[in-house]
């Protein structure tokens, strides 16, 4: 009897230890830029749930992407090594084949203990990692389920579109796979764990097409919503290597010529809306589940997205609107050693940071070793103070040579034929005079350059 009295005291004794250390929900949007309520980006966004998100977490208001591209963004994101470290620079690029020895930040939390499993869109689609989780609904090699269309496609008229292309579905949330991925989760945080989670949900919305039910398009008064501010000569000062990113000729051609802008404006909104509902979704049965005290919290996207500024759409560019992203962190009070008294609720910190320091962060706040492969920083610090020294710009790279640095004031783009792009944040937040030629910055440009990667890895193989 003393005997089984024993081993009941070292098993409770050890799944006591193991739920002291705290859980992760690790929270991605797909494609969503700053067009949510707490950061301003469209006066007409209604993403309450986001909203009601930020003011109890810390929000970086200043996070940028290391790549504009869901593949390359999420691989660095989710192995802690730059793109030009690695060369995945592309879509097209498999990232694992490119860093086989990579321990991504669940296979990291895996090995100290914890169970991680998820659903959705965290890894690009083609290139999904099944050693990354014990767990992964609908499956390790299918992340996410498939989203219902319309019967008519294009629906926006634009000829040979393809899924760049919008318009209202009249199906119930239910249909929807983001709908799904939240059940998935949801079910997940209701349960019993004898571990330890990270738990990663991924919301595939408002990545294209903007096929989403009736009601959230309802949400919005198409006639009045508010168009981006594009000036005709927006790229008037843009080198050659700059205008080729933006290719004005494609989709803003085309989105004009059909007038279809204030629609696709429309659309993104509609989508973003559908995207909010979910993460709320999922984070009211975090609450439900009585683990919230336990849990930390980090909410992520993975890259902005232009709709006509610059006169361009979707990601792919070094600018603003393509590497800007929400970031937010909730970590409770008496959860983190290294944050006893927790993340400020409603704070706002305007740093510039990168989501390749989520990472190290996580490891930080969880108490686990640190990967020595990580190139990003804990952003414990900054939690801890907003005074914090923070000197580091953040970098996003869009091929081979190309980088974008962005510090509190400016931002520096250098594209690999040498060509340049310097803006003023506070003289110019829309970025539209380009003052890389004036020979009074030149010392500016110097002292930036010298945050630029000295690596620019060979491009990594590309799948067909």
């Amino acid at each position: 009897m003393k005997r089984i009295f024993t081993i009941i005291t070292i098993l409770l004794l050890g799944f006591t230890q193991a739920q002291a250390k705290p859980n992760v929900l690790f929270i991605a949007i797909d494609d969503l830029n700053d067009w949510i309520g707490v950061l301003g980006g469209h006066p007409q966004a209604q993403t309450p749930n986001l909203d009601r998100l930020a003011k109890r977490a810390t929000l970086f208001t200043h996070a940028y992407c290391q790549a504009p591209a869901c593949n390359p963004s999420r691989a660095s994101l989710m192995t802690g090594i730059l793109p030009s470290t690695s060369g995945v620079y592309l879509n097209s690029q498999p990232w694992r084949a490119a860093l086989p020895d990579a321990v991504t930040l669940p296979q990291h939390f895996m090995k100290h203990g914890y169970w991680a499993g998820g659903s959705g869109k965290i890894y690009h689609g083609r290139f999904p990692d099944p050693p990354s989780w014990n767990r992964y609904w609908p499956s390790p090699t299918k992340n996410k389920p498939n989203d219902p269309l319309p019967t008519k496609r294009p629906v926006n008229g634009i000829p040979k579109t393809a899924h760049f292309d919008w318009g209202p579905l009249d199906v119930t949330d239910e249909k929807m796979g983001d709908h799904q991925v939240a059940d998935w989760v949801i079910g997940q945080l209701g349960r019993q764990h004898d571990k330890p989670f990270f738990l990663a949900c991924g919301i595939y919305k408002p990545h294209l097409p903007w096929y989403v039910p009736q009601k959230y398009y309802d949400l919005f008064d198409a006639e009045k919503l508010t168009l981006p501010n594009v000036p005709d000569d927006d790229l008037g000062d843009i080198p050659a290597a700059g205008v080729k990113m933006a290719r004005p000729q494609g989709d803003h051609a085309k989105v004009l010529r059909h007038d279809q802008w204030r629609k696709a404006v429309h659309g993104y909104l509609a989508a973003g809306a559908f995207a909010d509902e979910q993460v709320g979704r999922v984070l009211a049965a975090l609450e439900k589940s009585g683990q919230a005290g336990n849990t930390i919290i980090v909410l992520w996207t993975d890259h902005g997205w232009h709709l006509g500024e610059k006169k361009h759409w979707r990601k792919f560019t070094l600018w603003e609107e393509s590497a800007r992203t929400p970031l937010m962190f909730v970590v409770p009070k008496g959860l983190a050693k290294p944050l006893p008294g927790g993340t400020r609720a409603g704070a706002q910190l305007w740093h510039p940071v990168g989501l390749i320091d989520i990472y190290p962060t996580l490891l930080d706040l969880c108490g686990l070793p640190v990967n020595p492969a990580n190139e990003g920083r804990s952003l414990v610090p900054l939690l801890a103070d907003e005074n914090a020294k923070w000197q580091r710009p953040a970098l996003t790279t869009h091929g081979r040579n190309n980088h974008g640095l962005r510090t509190p004031r400016w931002r520096y783009i250098r594209y690999a034929d040498g060509s340049e792009e310097l803006y003023d944040h506070e003289a110019d937040p829309g970025e539209w005079r380009n003052l890389a030629d004036n020979p009074k910055l030149a010392g500016t440009k110097k002292r930036l350059a010298k945050w630029l990667p000295n690596t620019n890895a060979p491009n990594a193989r590309q799948r067909k």
